[in-house]
């Protein structure tokens, strides 16, 4: 009886353990750095964090290894970005939820033009770039509580892959490039799909179904885990591959909105926080993917 009794209060302990996990966060830069639309956060080669609303809509700001910051590109006319990615050559691409664009910052340049553009879009949210360049989108209608899902071939067209989804938001590609996620903010759904050899989708499976709070943005880190921002719960969800919650990582702020890697090791995790205008860091199991 005793064994049976310590045996339950050890699987209590880990189950716990695995629920959340109290690390202290650090702040970088001060709040209001960015406005409350900041998001998209992305790193390039050379250790420089970039995120759009930097001071002001329309802007995408960087911050360099020493702290110090700026505005990087002002985007053209009503655009306004929200997913930011680099490719495998250092080229920056931004969803631009206003103009229903993909815009692309070549690598060494500070100009944003159009790289793909499809007006049927009802937001162009959040991107994900496969290791063979394929650009996925994910597509809101936050008034309908309804998504789409769409592609970037290799010819700059954007290509429907699935419609009537629910509120598409934060998306991802594994690290092996055969699987894509997808997740549904107000339904709470993160979806697989197993990404076929002409860049399209299949056999959608749920990978993971929330009873409370939205989500936003996703990351992997390289062993395949996703890092999935808990928004209004103030928190980050760490998913390995086998659905299995590893960790739950509490932030000081409740609106992280998206999340990336970063730092000499790759492990550092970069949140942007919307109700702060700045950023969260804390450590990573393992580096980032991309």
């Amino acid at each position: 009886m005793k064994v049976k009794i310590l045996y339950v209060i050890f699987l209590i302990g880990m189950v716990s353990s695995c629920k959340s996990s109290k690390v202290d966060t650090k702040d970088l830069l001060p709040e209001g750095t960015f406005t409350k639309g900041i998001e998209g956060p992305a790193v390039d080669s050379k250790g420089n964090l970039y995120a759009v609303n930097y001071q002001e809509e329309g802007t995408i700001g960087i911050v360099y290894e020493n702290g110090q910051s700026e505005v990087f590109v002002r985007l053209q006319g009503e655009s306004i970005g929200n997913g930011i990615r680099f490719d495998s050559k250092g080229d920056m691409y931004i969803a631009d939820y206003v103009g229903h664009n993909v815009l692309k910052v070549e690598n060494g340049t500070r100009e944003a033009m159009v790289w793909a553009h499809q007006k049927d879009m009802s937001q162009p949210n959040d991107l994900a770039i496969s290791p063979n360049g394929t650009i996925y989108l994910s597509d809101p209608n936050w008034e309908e509580g309804t998504g789409r899902l769409w592609m970037v071939d290799a010819s700059k067209k954007i290509i429907l892959l699935e419609d009537n989804m629910g509120t598409t938001n934060g998306i991802e590609v594994s690290p092996d490039g055969k699987q894509l996620y997808v997740n549904e903010s107000v339904q709470r759904k993160v979806w697989r799909y197993d990404i076929d050899v002409d860049g399209g989708i299949s056999n959608k499976s749920l990978f993971m179904s929330f009873d409370d709070f939205g989500m936003d943005g996703m990351r992997c880190d390289l062993a395949g885990n996703l890092y999935i921002t808990r928004y209004d719960k103030g928190s980050i969800a760490i998913l390995s591959p086998a659905k299995k919650i590893i960790k739950e990582i509490q932030l000081k702020g409740k609106k992280p909105s998206n999340i990336t890697f970063g730092g000499q090791n790759g492990k550092t995790c970069f949140v942007t926080m919307a109700d702060r205008g700045c950023f969260e860091t804390f450590e990573a199991i393992h580096p980032g993917a991309f």
